[in-house]
């Protein structure tokens, strides 16, 4: 059975703007990127009305990555 890669992102540990590089091949990830070049939004996890998770996938590698730590950014 074949397993597919992802990785956890945890938000509260980048600082400045929420920008990161993709773990697998160094990719810029940008929360100012809405134009999905660089990834995709594959699936928001709401909870409470408030948001838990975001799913996203990296388009040059397809590297899954789940973004945590959101509630630090509402602070």
């Amino acid at each position: 059975m074949h397993r597919e890669k992802s990785c956890v992102i945890d938000l509260s540990k980048i600082g400045g703007s929420g920008e990161f590089n993709c773990p697998k091949c160094g990719s810029k990830i940008s929360p100012d990127d809405s134009s999905e070049d660089a990834y995709r939004i594959v699936e928001p996890v709401v909870k409470d009305d408030r948001l838990e998770m975001i799913v996203l996938q990296c388009n040059k590698c397809g590297l899954k990555m789940r973004l945590i730590g959101f509630n630090v950014l509402e602070d």
